[in-house]
């Protein structure tokens, strides 16, 4: 038994996979603060008292959590101080020098994690090919170590001039540390990320330090209260690749984690995709804080190394802190169930970035929340049903979602309730549908030869109407749409990933020492997973190199040929680059030499199967037809709608929308002018009429 975590800004959704009868048990829960481990044990507390399944009878849990995206953006880290070669202690400050908007003049670059004061440089010095040209000065040690207990420092960053090349001075200041200031943690860039580009290493660096003392106590605390409860299976962390870590793992290197939570929505796009035979999709998952698009392009997501992290402007690249760590590519924007409307100065209806998260949460949870939500406006328009919300375990105040949305907006803008209601459905799905739109525009691909998944706590309540936007014409709701993402989780594979810079034009590499360094990246990964109990034989090894043209300042990425690389393999090599980077640029560049920058090697375990079947306590000759309600429908306004219980639809089960059809964990709202069918494992499909 298997069992799924995923926190999110509102919600904690949980997936427990039974291998021995093959069925899903699905839980959902408010996420907690300051303390989300008690919201995380309310629901293993409820999957125990709704199903019977003890914590200590599960074999292994899988967590992902949005714990270090958090503690980035709302600058919650611990008190960090960050070292390097003596001269450079404003890097982190100095950056590219580059303005990512060269007409705001009132321009805000992103703040360095570490101020200034807490900036030390030491003497030393490597150059680039890893040469020692200055010693490390152990004598300034002493003195450093002194500053950082003087200031109360919890972590440290480490990032020494082309330690890439040579790990020698980075590695004994870290032995210094951890024999003399036991008590602070220390990040070593050659070990966070060992590769070209000070500025980039840096700030991952000072990023993975600040936010190690939060992560480190939280996992800690996680590993603990679940062993004390019986527990003694392995525990897995999602990573921003969508692959595994252990939790020893995730806690040395923290800053993997940006997008744990998105990257298992993403992964449970390849599986279902794997499933329906739908090799190219648009997975558009919502929670109750954002929403979340990307491409799955030929079974896989696109996995990018350029990455920000809190950026000042949500869509301005360069706005954030660079961090070079695989990611799956997605777009995120502040629109969830929870996302706040207002009217602006302008008097004109718009739609978050800022949610009600939780706490106070959504006028209608009656929980103090005053302003009105995109859940607010759900239940208004008759999506949601007041006494059926979670499964019924939580009721919601109608009432209340409409005097919020009343005193709010409709009565400053002088129109209805419904309208009001309506307007800030429709401006979500406009935001999300732009920003979809743009996402796979860049790629260089068109939105409409996409089929849709729709997924969170509040896609599949929008997903309809994002499809209509983007011109899809079909629309999948998987099952357990409300909790994909904590699914994603359960079938995704361990993997390690090494990183080694190593520049060399093509022609005059050394491929020897090429050979060995790959050979030891393949070592350490095969290490990696034997501690999760995955023997070498069933692990897989995927290398790659970022490259370019000679001069160039950017790299594009391409997978090196199978077994011992030597003069031989050059043609082959160059093959892959000229068509990877005229499928990008339209063109290449003849007669000019190719260069070698960064090698990454992926070892990664098998990818879990499992069989898709949903635990459900209705009787398998009870009828879906639950009756009508009360709908608004932009196109007709209020109508009769049948309501659809989706446990008891059958395979093969076909009608025409309007249609709503309930489960524990979301809504699906299916609008006009749409066929809906249910397939053999009991995903919606709606085929929209174009």
């Amino acid at each position: 038994m298997k069992l799924g975590i995923d926190i999110g800004g509102t919600f904690t959704d949980f997936v427990l996979f039974d291998d021995d009868s093959n069925q899903l048990y699905f839980a959902k829960t408010l996420t907690t603060y300051p303390d989300p481990t008690v919201g995380i044990f309310n629901g293993v507390k409820e999957l125990e008292e709704k199903f019977g399944f003890p914590v200590e009878n599960m074999d292994g849990i899988v967590h992902g959590t949005t714990l270090v995206t958090n503690a980035v953006i709302e600058r919650k880290g611990g008190k960090t101080a960050f070292i390097t070669t003596k001269g450079f202690e404003d890097v982190l400050e100095i950056g590219r020098e580059m303005r990512y908007d060269i007409y705001d003049i009132f321009l805000t670059m992103p703040k360095p994690l570490v101020p200034r004061n807490l900036r030390m440089g030491v003497p030393e010095r490597v150059d680039i090919e890893g040469n020692v040209v200055t010693p490390l000065d152990e004598g300034a040690l002493k003195s450093l170590a002194d500053t950082l207990k003087d200031n109360g420092i919890e972590a440290v960053g480490v990032c020494l001039l082309n330690s890439f090349a040579n790990t020698v001075h980075e590695k004994a200041l870290g032995d210094y540390l951890a024999k003399n200031v036991p008590e602070i943690y220390y990040s070593l860039s050659s070990e966070i990320m060992p590769e070209i580009r000070e500025y980039e290493r840096s700030s991952a660096t000072a990023m993975n330090a600040y936010v190690q003392p939060l992560t480190d106590k939280y996992l800690k605390d996680f590993e603990t209260q679940l062993r004390t409860a019986g527990f003694d299976g392995n525990i897995n962390i999602m990573i921003s690749s969508g692959k595994l870590t252990t939790i020893d793992g995730a806690r040395k290197s923290p800053i993997h984690l940006l997008e744990s939570g998105p990257a298992g929505g993403a992964m449970a796009g390849v599986f279902y995709g794997k499933h329906l035979e739908e090799k190219n999709l648009l997975c558009f998952d919502m929670g109750g804080t954002t929403a979340k698009a990307c491409v799955i392009y030929e079974g896989k997501p696109e996995i990018t190394n350029h990455f920000e992290a809190g950026r000042v402007k949500r869509f301005k690249k360069g706005s954030g802190l660079p961090v070079r760590i695989p990611v799956i590519d997605l777009i995120e924007i502040g629109a969830g169930g929870g996302s706040i409307a207002r009217v602006n100065s302008m008097g004109l209806l718009t739609v978050g970035p800022d949610s009600a998260s939780s706490t106070p949460g959504p006028a209608c949870y009656d929980l103090g929340g005053e302003n009105p939500t995109v859940t607010d406006a759900d239940l208004v328009l008759g999506y949601l049903n007041a006494d059926y919300f979670l499964g019924g375990e939580m009721k919601l105040s109608i009432d209340a979602a409409r005097n919020a949305i009343k005193n709010k907006l409709a009565d400053p803008l002088g129109i209805t309730i419904e309208d009001a209601a309506m307007g800030i459905h429709k401006i979500v799905n406009e935001n999300m549908a732009n920003a979809a739109r743009v996402h796979v525009l860049e790629k260089g691909m068109d939105p409409r030869h996409f089929n849709m998944i729709g997924f969170g706590g509040a896609g599949p309540v929008h997903a309809f109407g994002v499809a209509r936007l983007l011109n899809t014409k079909r629309l999948i709701v998987p099952v357990g749409a409300g909790v994909t993402s904590a699914l994603g989780f359960l079938v995704s594979p361990v993997a390690s990933e090494k990183i080694h810079s190593h520049i060399s034009e093509l022609n005059v590499l050394d491929w020897n020492v090429t050979n060995t360094f790959l050979r030891g990246m393949e070592h350490e990964g095969y290490a990696f997973l034997a501690k999760s109990g995955i023997a070498k034989e069933d692990a897989t090894v995927q290398r790659v190199v970022e490259m370019r043209y000679h001069g160039q300042g950017h790299e594009i990425t391409i997978e090196l040929p199978k077994g011992e690389l030597s003069a031989e393999s050059i043609p082959e090599i160059e093959r892959r680059f000229v068509k990877e980077y005229e499928f990008r640029y339209d063109r290449s560049i003849e007669g000019m030499q190719m260069e070698m920058v960064t090698w990454r090697v992926v070892v990664q375990g098998p990818v879990p199967e499992m069989k898709v079947e949903q635990f459900s306590t209705t009787a398998s000759d009870a009828e879906a037809y639950k009756g009508t309600r009360k709908v608004y429908f932009e196109e007709t306004g209020y109508l009769d709608c049948p309501v659809y219980d989706r446990y008891a639809l059958k395979p093969s089960e076909k009608f025409d929308g309007p249609a709503i059809i309930e489960e524990t964990e979301s809504t699906t709202v299916v609008g006009i002018n749409c066929t809906v069918q249910v397939d053999t494992d009991k995903n919606i499909l709606i085929d929209l009429y174009q």
